[in-house]
């Protein structure tokens, strides 16, 4: 008997099946932010996953034409690239609508600064 299926990789399974780019861009972007620090952790929340390492830091949700990465403390990020969106006081997020935007809007570079912003 195998073992039970997680609620991230039940999740991620429903959207493969549901909406299968928005499922290749998640992933993608999924195994950036695992591969930041051995001890992050992911739980389904909102409707989408949760990522935190010392504290939660940001989050992944699937739209019918968009992925939205969202960033707990995106206002206090440095923004470069004039890649984050939203005007609130705390959140900002990324929409990736394909698999090149992970790479063309920096992606890599917003998840290792969102990560070293919670972890001080």
């Amino acid at each position: 008997m195998s073992p039970p299926i997680s609620r991230t990789q039940q999740w991620l399974c429903d959207i493969s099946q549901q909406q299968p780019l928005q499922h290749t861009i998640l992933q993608a972007v999924r195994q950036h932010i695992l591969a930041l620090a051995p001890g992050i952790q992911e739980e389904i929340k909102y409707g989408g996953i949760l990522f935190a390492d010392n504290a939660p830091f940001c989050g992944l949700f699937a739209y019918q034409a968009h992925v939205s990465l969202e960033f707990s403390a995106g206002a206090q990020l440095a923004d470069p690239h004039r890649t984050l969106e939203g005007s609130g006081k705390l959140r900002r997020h990324i929409k990736l609508h394909s698999l090149e935007e992970v790479g063309r809007k920096q992606v890599a570079a917003y998840l290792l600064a969102a990560w070293q912003q919670q972890a001080t």
